[in-house]
Order: structure tokens, then sequence, then C-alpha cells
């Protein structure tokens, strides 16, 4: 899996020494010192052509890692968390990767993508500005079935919708997952049928909607600090 771009490679530098392959740059000095000569047997210079081409045009700064491939988290160890940010259908990787830096930050325990077959995990790394390599992270193959054995566990469940009650105003229990719907169409009519609370942030000014990765930050965020059932 290739990565690029100075902030997340710093951070898979500084962080997952294990896990890295080979260090491509085409710029000189863009590397600390004490980490070139750490890194100095896997680092290789090419031109910048090349460069953009294992970016594929990508704005790579003059630095790539090749990293060993994600490795999906199991959903064994994923039920033992108290808060997990299930992603229904989710697409894009600029918003899936803001969506896992949040988590992280804000302490998530997991996060369960459903309702797509496959994500770009170098993309998602790179956007969540490293965050991925740290976050247990998971593609179901059965929501509905995932969603079921986590009820039967003691989670409750709270779906962002525009119709739902002000987040600020509820009370959320001490194992809880956040649903979060696709950029365009919100959650799909089968993940709706398992949700035991619809939830929304209410605006303070007329506006349609938030963009998803910005409302699941502020959901995280509340739900996170939320006064318990």
């Amino acid at each position: 899996m290739i990565i690029y771009g100075k902030q997340v490679c710093l951070y898979a530098l500084s962080k997952h020494e294990n896990k890295i392959k080979t260090i491509f740059l085409s710029k000189q000095g863009i590397l600390p010192q004490d980490i070139f000569d750490k890194y100095r047997p896997k680092i290789k210079f090419l031109e910048n052509k090349w460069a953009q081409a294992k970016s594929k045009g990508g704005n790579h700064q003059g630095i790539l890692i090749e990293i060993d491939e994600f490795q999906q988290s199991n959903f064994e160890d994923i039920k033992y968390g108290k808060f997990i940010v299930i992603l229904d259908s989710l697409t894009d990787v600029g918003n899936i990767g803001a969506i896992v830096r949040t988590a992280y930050a804000l302490g998530v325990d997991a996060i369960i993508a459903s309702g797509v077959k496959q994500l770009n995990y170098g993309a998602i790394t790179r956007t969540s500005s490293g965050a991925l390599l740290d976050m247990p992270f998971m593609l179901s193959k059965n929501i509905l079935d995932d969603l079921n054995e986590l009820s039967q566990i003691g989670f409750k469940s709270y779906g962002a919708s525009s119709n739902g009650v002000d987040i600020k105003e509820c009370e959320c229990a001490d194992k809880k997952l956040l649903v979060l719907g696709s950029e365009g169409d919100g959650l799909s009519k089968k993940v709706k049928t398992k949700i035991d609370n619809f939830v929304s942030i209410k605006m303070k000014r007329e506006f349609d909607s938030l963009n998803v990765s910005v409302a699941g930050a502020i959901l995280i965020d509340r739900i996170g600090n939320a006064r318990r059932e």
C-alpha cells in the first residue's frame, strides 16, 4: 500500500516502524535528520515524474511510503468496545478519512463500514492523517447481523437523521453505536429498521444540512459526552 504526503508519512514513520517497507523521496531535506538516519537503508530517491506516477497525480509533497497492506480488525474484538461508529454506504474517502481522524481523536473504540464492497485504504490512511493505522476498522459483509449481535450484548444505536431528536437533549447508553448515512441518501432503509434512536443537530439558522464528516464530528463529541441513561 502506498501513502504519500508529508504529514501522514511522518506519522507512519514515527508510530509504525514495523510496517514500513520503502521510503521514496523526490526532495532533499524533507525528513528530519534523525528519521533520515534511522530509515536510511529503506530510502530510495526518485525523480519527481516517477513520484507523480506513484501518487497517481496526487500532492505527494516529495515523499511516498510503501507500507504493509491494511489489515481489518475482527468483529469479535470490535464488539468489546463501548463506542462504535458505523458508516452506512459512505464512499467518499475524504469524508471517511475525516471521520476516522475525528473518531480516533475523540475516543471512539472502532469503526465499521457497510454497504460498500471495497475501500481504498491507502487513500483513507492519507485523508485521516494516519489515524486509520491506529483505529480498529472493519468492512462488514452483513451489517444487519452485526447490528443484531451488538444489540443483544447491550448496545443502543443512534442514527443521524434530520428528523431526529436534538442530540443535546438525548441521554445515551453506556454502550452506543452512532450510525452515519451516505453523503447523498442518508441512512439506508434496511439499517433504519434496526436503529433505536434517531438524532439530529439542530441548526440556529435555516440550512439544509452539514457535510457528513462535520456532522459526524459533532455527533461523536456530543454522544461521547452525553448524559448516561
